[in-house]
């Protein structure tokens, strides 16, 4: 199970990936104590390369042994967001409107947790959501959201590659 980075180390983070150029899309611990792993996220316009994350990896890792704010041992890794991207940050729902996405809450939201829809944007602290195939609109507030995600569309990705000259 993940568990959030701690504000300071966040921002220390976002600070360190953002000077390099790139987008800071998340960060989180997994496991615990002596066996954590830290997994970091980033994104740049047309993709992150291996060389990207092993570069920020470096940058990271530098900085983290200097300045010690992680009391354990851990596992750095850097990677990019993959065609499933989560949604962490408010921003990333105004990003991807337009976008399908599956989305699961804290708390049942008019009788269920889990959704799958046609992400319409941010309302204040509300995510609003088209839910297939009745129409309906669905907002769920920002807070109770547990995990969100774009979804891969193959249909729209063959007719890219299809569009695309080889």
């Amino acid at each position: 199970m993940s568990q959030a980075v701690e504000p300071q180390l966040y921002a220390l983070l976002e600070r360190i990936v953002t000077s390099e150029g790139f987008e800071f899309v998340h960060g989180e611990f997994s496991g615990r104590g002596n066996n954590s792993l830290l997994r970091i996220y980033i994104d740049k316009p047309g993709g992150v390369t291996h060389q990207d994350c092993s570069h920020i990896s470096n940058q990271i890792g530098t900085v983290l042994d200097i300045e010690d704010l992680i009391p354990h041992q851990y596992v750095l890794e850097v990677s990019s967001p993959g065609v499933d991207r989560g949604l962490y940050k408010k921003s990333d729902y105004t990003r991807f409107a337009g976008h399908t996405i599956r989305l699961k809450t804290h708390q049942a939201v008019e009788g269920r947790r889990n959704f799958r829809g046609r992400l319409e944007g941010i309302e204040g602290d509300q995510v609003k959501l088209h839910l297939e195939p009745k129409g309906e609109i669905v907002f769920i507030p920002f807070d109770g959201i547990s995990a969100a995600n774009l979804e891969v569309d193959l249909d729209e990705l063959l007719r890219r590659a299809k569009q695309t000259p080889s």
